[in-house]
């Protein structure tokens, strides 16, 4: 998605939430300085022209697991679901708030692994970023940067479809999604509120 079709979407998620555009910008330069490397292309290689499956961190996603096929992109905290369960996801999406020394081994083990900057998380930035020694790929809410992507997408979950899509899924199962859980905090709902309007841009009705 290009970053023009995708600015009205961000400004209106700024508004809702009260969130700063300047504190994005700040963390995705500063992802950028971190970041060394960019492995877009393994990324890339990873989905076009195959079957992708999203896994999400809703609690049905243990009972799930069994419709799993083709690359596997985890987001966040469901990577540890999924390694509990004897699968190594192809790649994680992340804004670091789920990260454990689990996405160290990963990443040592050839997972790819989609670090996300906003705002918010420029400590975990700070911290995470030179311990994950494999594949990576920095992106961002905000304006892309020249090693900083954006392929659209709010949540961590939501962020791994568009990404699915932008790259060239031959087609992508979303599993391990609750996008109407009322056991989450307010912002929380929001945000699975959003997640679910951006899906819907790009033909995910869930």
């Amino acid at each position: 998605m290009r970053f023009s079709d995708w600015e009205p979407h961000y400004t209106a998620i700024l508004e809702y939430f009260g969130f700063e555009r300047e504190a994005d910008e700040e963390a995705a330069r500063l992802l950028g300085s971190l970041a060394d490397r960019d492995d877009l292309g393994l990324l890339e290689a990873l989905i076009r022209g195959r079957m992708v499956t999203v896994c999400g961190n809703a609690p049905s996603l243990p009972d799930e697991v069994d419709r799993i096929e083709g690359t596997v992109l985890a987001a966040d905290a469901a990577a540890g679901v999924l390694v509990d369960h004897g699968i190594r996801p192809d790649a994680v999406f992340t804004d670091l708030d789920g990260a454990t020394d689990l996405f160290i081994d990963l990443s040592r083990q050839g997972t790819v692994m989609i670090v996300h900057a906003h705002g918010d998380n420029i400590p975990l930035l700070r911290h995470w970023i030179p311990r994950l020694p494999g594949p990576l790929v920095a992106t961002t809410q905000a304006a892309p940067l020249a090693h900083v992507h954006n392929f659209g997408g709010f949540t961590d979950g939501d962020r791994a479809v568009f990404a699915a899509d932008e790259l060239g899924a031959a087609g992508i199962r979303i599993i391990g999604f609750d996008l109407s859980d009322r056991d989450v905090d307010p912002v929380k709902r929001g945000k699975l509120y959003w997640a679910g309007e951006l899906l819907r841009l790009i033909g995910y009705d869930l």
